[in-house]
């Protein structure tokens, strides 16, 4: 596949789950169109498409590994999108690394990030927390926040602070998670 294809078929309209997986098959035989893929992601955004961000985040639960060598061009521009259908995706991979990170300790993956990077992951996902986004950019922001908190201990307190002001007025699946986030906090002393 080409950058050429791969843009003709994120550009191609809606996407089914049989064609994301197709493409997804195809990038993981073509690593050199991760990084325009990533840049389809934020294109799309702008015009408040979606493919690319959905094909993206179906990509990295395939192989996390392969946007490490993009990781400066990712957190920089994370904090530009306004689509939600772009932003759940994206807060999913921002999940996804800092799992990787200080859950299961992917060196890989620690390696690769740099702490300017893991403060732009900070920052963003405060402003998906407290910001009028959907819940699954939230529920992914949190967690998110959970694990990088345990790089710059200030998060756990704000995070602790913002869950117990809104757990109240959230929905079901905020509180759920939101819940599970302070039990893990007061778990770790907070």
């Amino acid at each position: 596949m080409t950058k050429e294809q791969l843009v003709l078929n994120l550009n191609s309209g809606r996407l089914s789950k049989s064609r994301i997986d197709s493409l997804v098959q195809s990038l993981l035989n073509h690593h050199e169109l991760v990084e325009p893929l990533l840049i389809e992601v934020f294109r799309q955004d702008k015009n408040d498409e979606f493919n690319a961000s959905w094909v993206f985040d179906h990509l990295m639960r395939k192989k996390l590994g392969l946007l490490l060598p993009h990781l400066e061009l990712f957190t920089l521009e994370i904090k530009q999108l306004t689509s939600e259908s772009c932003i759940r995706p994206i807060a999913h991979t921002c999940q996804l690394l800092a799992e990787a990170y200080f859950k299961k300790k992917n060196q890989e993956v620690i390696e690769s990030m740099t702490s300017t990077q893991l403060e732009r992951l900070v920052d963003c996902c405060f402003d998906w927390l407290i910001e009028e986004h959907k819940i699954a950019s939230k529920v992914f922001a949190m967690t998110t926040l959970f694990y990088l908190g345990k790089r710059f201990e200030w998060i756990h307190p704000e995070l602790k602070m913002i869950l117990e002001k809104n757990i109240g007025s959230g929905t079901s699946g905020y509180r759920n998670r939101g819940k599970k986030t302070l039990d893990m906090l007061v778990a770790l002393g907070h």
